[in-house]
């Protein structure tokens, strides 16, 4: 049985990672779990490049603190602002031993009060509780639920993107 290690604690990354692993490898057993890690940059990643260096350096950590797993993944949300309007997205990074696949979510636009918060220095998922009235909305199904009306919840945003990173896994003679 092959380990993956989720470079969080966040059930959302966690189930999002076991399902897209499952998809990807169904012939495949795995164990999951889950390890807090630091990921090196700001709580709240301003960048696409902020943000995909978080999941890179969560997947390296993992790494480093579980040597003996398979693989390491990190998932990374955040946010980058163009002019007023302000897009949130993630980055995935997977790691095992001889390879590298990352990919990045979709993204979408949030709401001016959302930005407006985030714009003081709040956290986005804080500034979802704030305006939405919810109670840690990040670990549930967080902006993108809400803005979707749980059309799409955080899993199945993130679930692509990890299949996506897995595809190096998938194609070796492709992916030296």
């Amino acid at each position: 049985m092959k380990q993956v290690i989720i470079a969080s604690k966040n059930p959302v990354k966690i189930q999002c990672v076991q399902q897209a692993f499952g998809k990807v490898f169904p012939e495949q057993s795995f164990e999951f779990e889950g390890v807090s890690v630091p990921s090196g940059v700001s709580e709240q990643p301003m960048t696409d490049e902020e943000t995909f260096a978080g999941a890179r350096n969560r997947a390296i950590n993992a790494g480093k603190a579980e040597p003996a797993a398979d693989f390491w993944v990190g998932v990374e949300g955040g946010i980058q602002k163009t002019g007023s309007e302000m897009e949130a997205f993630a980055w995935v990074v997977v790691l095992a031993e001889d390879k590298t696949g990352k990919a990045r979510t979709a993204s979408f636009q949030l709401p001016p009060a959302v930005t407006e918060l985030i714009d003081q220095g709040m956290e986005l998922g804080h500034a979802d509780d704030v305006v939405f009235k919810r109670d840690n909305s990040k670990q549930k199904n967080g902006a993108v639920g809400i803005l979707t009306n749980d059309l799409i919840d955080r899993v199945g945003y993130y679930e692509p993107a990890v299949i996506l990173a897995l595809i190096p896994f998938l194609h070796d003679n492709l992916y030296p």
